[in-house]
């Protein structure tokens, strides 16, 4: 870290520390979510394929988590392929929608219905539950993946960041505070982004979206011994607390596909984490730039989305270097978008011209 970073730091820690320490202002937003009931909603993901060669093959990430925030509860799917069937990535439990159409299919389309519960997470700092950490669950969410490693810069900047701190608690407040400050949101970063940390932190672009600002907060994490974790999922509906950025329009959801975190601290087990999300309110929330993480609009969200985040949200998996089952492409970093690929190669799920897919949800009573 250079003295220009490590002043940054140094100001931008203070700010934050003193941020935290204030009582809520009047003319603050209200962001506070909590633990308890219940919401249910239908996620329907379609997908059209154009100008298909040959032989052809589809994915569409299936919810895959039943946690204390969200519950499965069913799926179902139509399309006019050869071939449909739940498989599962073997590492993770990720699980995917796969189906293969045959050469010659006029107009492949497959459609995925799935119904989940969710609800608000934010923990009691006042009240330890006792929770351990596993061995296993150590080596599982603290080790390096392709485009997250925990050595070299990363293991650096971390021990940077961290130094002098003894409780994982403050180890991961000042790395959640760190990259508050030191990240931004770029509109103009396609998709998530991809979630290299190890040149974001070489080139100094600290410029990205959630896959990239999150995936830093775990690396960072996880590089100083702190399980950590990103959960890649998607915006249900409209913010609770009003907040236009935070939530999605269930009649199109094509773009709102948001990865969020989670760190396991002793006594509090997995904890919600989202500093990303922090990030796109001071960049767009007011229509201004924001800065300041005490500014009125954006107080409330750096204090909430530092052990909570709201439920009007899914998550699909937890899984990095993902490998398509029945695929002989590359692998996906991650996996929160739908996938096809034929004799021609792997579609960019980015590209509308030749992949066209719709997400909507609905809320159930």
């Amino acid at each position: 870290m250079n003295t220009y970073s490590r002043r940054a730091f140094l100001q931008a820690a203070g700010l934050a520390a003193a941020a935290h320490a204030m009582p809520l202002r009047a003319e603050e937003r209200r962001f506070a979510p909590s633990p308890g009931r219940w919401r249910n909603f239908e996620l329907t993901t379609r997908v059209d394929l154009l100008n298909p060669e040959g032989l052809t093959r589809v994915w569409l990430p299936v919810p895959s988590l039943d946690e204390t925030y969200q519950r499965s509860l069913g799926h179902e799917w139509q399309g006019n392929a050869t071939k449909i069937e739940l498989r599962s990535d073997q590492r993770y439990g990720a699980r995917v929608l796969y189906a293969e159409f045959a050469a010659g299919t006029p107009a492949p389309a497959l459609e995925l219905r799935s119904r989940v519960a969710t609800r608000d997470r934010a923990v009691d700092w006042d009240r330890a539950s006792g929770a351990r950490v596993d061995p296993a669950l150590q080596r599982t969410w603290t080790e390096a993946t392709e485009l997250m490693p925990t050595d070299g810069i990363v293991l650096q900047t971390a021990r940077e960041i961290t130094q002098g701190a003894r409780r994982d608690l403050d180890k991961v407040r000042r790395i959640f505070d760190w990259v508050v400050h030191t990240t931004y949101r770029e509109p103009t970063v396609r998709g998530c982004g991809v979630g290299d940390i190890q040149s974001m932190l070489e080139t100094g672009n600290f410029g990205g979206k959630c896959g990239d600002i999150n995936a830093l907060f775990v690396g960072l994490c996880r590089a100083v011994g702190v399980p950590a974790r990103d959960v890649y999922g998607i915006r249900l509906a409209p913010s609770a607390f009003g907040y236009r950025e935070l939530g999605g329009n269930p009649a199109n959801l094509k773009s709102a596909q948001h990865c969020r975190a989670e760190v396991f601290l002793k006594g509090y087990g997995w904890v919600a984490m989202d500093p990303a999300d922090v990030g796109k309110v001071m960049r767009l929330e007011t229509g201004q730039w924001v800065k300041d993480t005490s500014h009125p609009v954006v107080a409330p969200v750096h204090r909430g989305l530092f052990g909570g985040w709201e439920g009007n949200w899914l998550g699909y998996n937890m899984a990095h270097d993902v490998a398509l089952p029945g695929s002989g492409g590359p692998k996906l970093g991650f996996l929160m978008y739908p996938q096809a690929e034929n004799a021609g190669g792997r579609y960019d799920p980015l590209d509308p011209d030749r992949f066209k897919y719709t997400i909507t949800s609905r809320e159930l009573a």
